[in-house]
């Protein structure tokens, strides 16, 4: 998955007993992995081993994005999450969710931002991946997650003096997790009347 783009604050007041019990905290997890290595031998004959998640026998509940916190500067008025769909997105046996966030506004069409969320055990949700940025002034119409594949139709503007009740330009678009990436392919849509 990639990195967010924000910092992690979770460690801002350090000690050296905090880096000496990390220290052997990781040492811990070297050398138990250094056990827990496959025989090499054995994986040639012998198929890949998969997860309970993969075999459906537990489930792995996806990201919530009710609980993650989004890089959206809203101005009090916090921020609504649109549209959601989980898939698992990298092939990992775990599912991620891709969430369409907005400034939660009483009126007009307010810029959508589409994050990409992972979970860990126990952890809260947290954005790996920025699709689409706020900062592009874009909206989302459709949207879907299927086989891996992120699919949205992004409306947008031609220019400053189109309201923004009435984006006049359409651009359909995929993303697919690719050697560590989203990749992003595109399809304008120059016939767009301007729809919400």
């Amino acid at each position: 998955m990639q990195t967010s783009v924000l910092p992690d604050l979770a460690h801002t007041d350090t000690k050296a007993m905090h880096w000496l019990a990390t220290a052997a905290a990781m040492a811990a997890v070297v050398a138990t992995a250094g056990l827990l290595q496959p025989d090499t031998t054995a994986a040639a004959s012998t198929p890949p081993h998969r997860t309970a998640a993969q075999h459906g026998t537990a489930t792995v509940p996806p990201p919530d994005p009710e609980r993650a916190v989004f890089p959206l500067q809203c101005g009090g008025v916090g921020n609504t999450v649109a549209k959601q769909a989980p898939g698992d997105l990298d092939g990992d046996g775990r599912p991620e969710t891709v969430a369409v966030v907005h400034c939660a506004a009483g009126s007009g069409t307010p810029p959508s931002g589409v994050y990409v969320l992972t979970q860990g055990s126990g952890a809260a949700p947290r954005i790996v991946a920025t699709l689409v940025d706020p900062a592009q002034n874009m909206s989302v119409g459709d949207f879907a997650v299927r086989d891996g594949v992120i699919s949205a139709t992004l409306l947008g503007y031609s220019s400053p003096s189109i309201p923004s009740c009435c984006p006049d330009q359409q651009e359909k678009v995929t993303w697919q997790w690719q050697n560590g990436a989203f990749v992003r392919n595109s399809q304008s849509d120059d016939s767009t009347e301007g729809n919400a």
